[in-house]
């Protein structure tokens, strides 16, 4: 009899134990390849754990096709079932993100959450154009038609419009369409209202079990965040804009290596944003030009005028770069950052052309020439030869000619210099 009673109170806590637990991930902001990184992390880390589901929590205005496509391969090709759910209130799956939805093993939405708008952007920025769009909108509208077929001929045919005319449904339209699965006020509520429903990952059927499953989130490592801010179109741009007058900085005076070290390491970053953003390269040669008139004006000034074009200069190659109209508008950088920014440049290199024009004004401070003018003081009296004591040093003198002789401890100004002598008056007061 106690067999029983034992084996009858252990038998379900071993079951519960066995179900493993819900392993949670939050993507927020574009498609970036960090994102993708992190994503196929928390999966590998969600089969190492024996995760009975992976809950992909989503705020995303959209992205590259690629990067699209290489999340929903992932997503798909999952051992562990994948619940995207779109969230916080107000979030958005919009574009890339509503075939990221619909990719999912299950899909839920918050309330006042929205999705759709799925218009085809190349990974480059690029205006597709005509025959190019058709082509990568039936490519997408394949995709989605496999992806929601389970669905119903509703969901089906919203999931095409939403790539065809850019269509966008709020959470309640979706449910009602079948689009999606859930709606969940938060991850208790999903995960309540998960428990008991049948999901198919790799044609196989799971029923979930997670009304009392451990919940473990996996955030981002240090690199993958340091990554997502360089995918900052903002950020690129300022780095960009430093690390070129970094290093042009260290070419109008070289000598030191912090304006240099700085600049390079400021490009690096930089490049890798730039690499991964939809920008125009075009821009570049106005930025290039830009920089290149700023340090024309550094070495031979013209009051400002190279300076001046510069600025107007870079202003059109950061709008080419980052602003062209087939860059998606969350991706931009703001005109007033770039003017300011800009301006800002335009100051900082007209300071150093400043100095640069009174260096090239200013007397010869090394060499016999340094001597002249310079005031001492006579050791000895100097009549018509004595010693004077000359910046911590002392010379023979020899007093110019038809000057009156110089009593002891008296001033002098040096008039000329004669090999190692020194020609001297008194100093005029």
């Amino acid at each position: 009899m106690l067999w029983v009673v034992v084996l009858l109170f252990s038998t379900p806590a071993a079951a519960q134990g066995e179900r493993g637990p819900v392993i949670v991930l939050t993507a927020e902001g574009p498609l970036t390849p960090a994102m993708y990184e992190y994503l196929a992390r928390g999966l590998r880390l969600a089969e190492q754990r024996g995760a009975q589901a992976v809950v992909f929590e989503l705020n995303t205005p959209g992205g590259s096709i690629d990067l699209m496509n290489k999340m929903v391969e992932t997503i798909r090709a999952s051992r562990i079932p994948v619940v995207v759910y779109i969230t916080p209130r107000g979030a958005m799956a919009g574009s890339a993100g509503t075939v990221i939805t619909l990719a999912g093993h299950a899909a839920a939405m918050a309330p006042e959450t929205v999705i759709g708008a799925a218009s085809p952007v190349s990974s480059e920025g690029q205006d597709l154009g005509e025959t190019m769009e058709a082509k990568a909108k039936n490519i997408l509208k394949a995709t989605v038609r496999s992806l929601a077929e389970r669905r119903g001929e509703k969901a089906v045919q919203m999931a095409e419009e939403t790539i065809e005319s850019a269509s966008a449904v709020s959470a309640r339209e979706a449910l009602e369409i079948g689009l999606v699965d859930f709606i969940a006020g938060d991850l208790q509520d999903l995960l309540r209202q998960l428990d008991g429903f049948t999901v198919q990952a790799r044609d196989e059927e799971i029923v979930l079990h997670t009304a009392q499953a451990e919940v473990q989130r996996v955030g981002t490592t240090f690199i993958e965040k340091l990554l997502g801010v360089l995918t900052n179109p903002t950020l690129v741009f300022l780095l960009l804009t430093i690390g070129v007058q970094a290093i042009l900085i260290e070419l109008s005076s070289p000598g030191g290596w912090v304006a240099g070290f700085i600049g390079v390491v400021c490009l690096a970053l930089a490049a890798y944003g730039l690499g991964v953003l939809p920008v125009n390269w075009f821009g570049v040669v106005f930025l290039i030009t830009a920089f290149i008139l700023f340090l024309l004006d550094i070495k031979a000034p013209t009051h400002g005028a190279l300076t001046a074009a510069g600025v107007a200069s870079l202003i059109v190659g950061a709008l080419v770069l980052f602003n062209s109209p087939s860059v998606p508008n969350f991706q931009r950088v703001p005109v007033p950052v770039i003017v300011g920014t800009s301006l800002a440049s335009g100051g900082i290199f007209f300071v150093i052309l400043m100095f640069a024009v009174r260096a090239q004004k200013s007397p010869v401070r090394m060499g016999v020439e340094s001597m002249v003018g310079r005031i001492g003081i006579a050791q000895n009296d100097i009549n018509p030869v004595g010693l004077v004591q000359l910046g911590g040093e002392q010379w023979t003198a020899e007093l110019s000619e038809g000057e009156e002789p110089i009593e002891r401890n008296e001033r002098v100004e040096v008039t000329a210099v004669q090999g190692l002598r020194l020609l001297v008056r008194k100093a005029r007061k």
